[in-house]
């Protein structure tokens, strides 16, 4: 019998759930022979809409989760209580080895406590960071941390620093990965201090690439390999990153439609453009793993599409085949 990447899916998490999770899980699955997908939540639902695609039964399981965490629930409150959500359910098949991964769109702070609560840490591990894989010039860039440790200590942005190196090394292939923190200028002296109490600890950290501070509008460019912040300016850049891809996206397609010409000089760049434009789409690069926890739990965006969904599960066999979480244990726990 195959061994499978155990996959559990949160069914009904996000803006756009059952159905474009769902369609993702189903993509996912006829990609990729590796994976073995279990989805999460109301089980007619989730029939009925699994009605609609050809798939590998074999490969497909259905857990019923009649509860659903709500976007605007409590976090701490809705993991006690909703003991038959999917999000609860779903952390523990992770806990219990039952899968090997987790996968969800929903309630981001459900998902941030479920996974240190349910799931837990790896021992050693101060605070696991949410580390999105964000587009550049040059390829991507792994931002750490863009949601979970809001108010963080120099420790942990060490620590974060170790996990992103090992994450891109191993998950991404890039030798001895560049850190950068995120500074409000390049000097050293420059930084709240936060970065300021951060950057000598960095510097010293001889397991690391450190090469200084990065300034936000050096991001976009491929400066570093691992950008490390604290949560807050994380979100904020992650964000903004966002806002100005789909409003630029916007510009340029409301500009090619301005005159016959345009429209015309449209219908020739337009394979070359959809092709660069689709290389800053975030969508193509799946969630956010949560590092640092005994097993892996990824947060996709609240609006993922099926394309998110699909490669939120595939960068899951990535993880798994390139013992990510035993490489962070080994590294965290020679540091204590």
């Amino acid at each position: 019998m195959a061994e499978y990447v155990n996959v559990a899916v949160d069914a009904m998490g996000g803006d756009n759930a059952p159905a474009e999770v769902i369609k993702g899980a189903v993509d996912a699955l006829n990609e990729d022979n590796r994976v073995k997908i279990f989805l999460l939540g109301r089980e007619d639902v989730i029939k009925e809409e699994l009605k609609k695609y050809t798939y590998d039964g074999a490969r497909m399981e259905i857990i019923h989760a009649p509860e659903v965490i709500e976007t605007a629930e409590s976090p701490v409150m809705a993991i006690r209580r909703k003991r038959d959500s999917s999000i609860v359910k779903g952390m523990y098949l992770v806990k219990d080895g039952t899968c090997d991964a987790f996968v969800s769109a929903g309630n981001t702070g459900a998902i941030l406590v479920g996974g240190q609560i349910i799931v837990g840490r790896i021992r050693g591990v101060e605070r696991p960071p949410l580390a999105p894989l964000i587009p550049t010039e040059k390829g991507v860039s792994l931002l750490i941390d863009c949601g979970a440790n809001v108010d963080a200590r120099p420790s942990h942005l060490v620590q974060f620093a170790q996990m992103g190196s090992i994450y891109m090394e191993n998950v991404m292939g890039v030798h001895n990965p560049t850190v950068g923190i995120v500074n409000n200028g390049a000097e050293e002296e420059k930084g709240n201090a936060l970065v300021k109490e951060t950057f000598p600890l960095l510097k010293e950290c001889k397991d690391i690439h450190f090469i200084g501070s990065v300034e936000a509008r050096d991001i976009p460019s491929g400066f570093c390999d691992v950008v490390v912040c604290e949560a807050f300016v994380g979100n904020v850049v992650l964000k903004m990153y966002e806002g100005v891809a789909a409003a630029l996206l916007r510009q340029v397609k409301a500009g090619m439609m301005t005159s016959l010409r345009s429209k015309i000089g449209a219908l020739l760049v337009k394979p070359a453009l959809k092709q660069t434009l689709k290389s800053f789409q975030t969508d193509q690069y799946g969630g956010a793993p949560l590092l640092g926890l005994k097993g892996l739990v990824v947060k996709s965006h609240g609006n993922s599409n099926a394309v998110e969904i699909k490669n939120s599960i595939l960068q899951c066999i990535a993880f798994k085949e390139q013992k990510i979480n035993e490489k962070i244990k080994e590294k965290i726990q020679a540091e204590g």
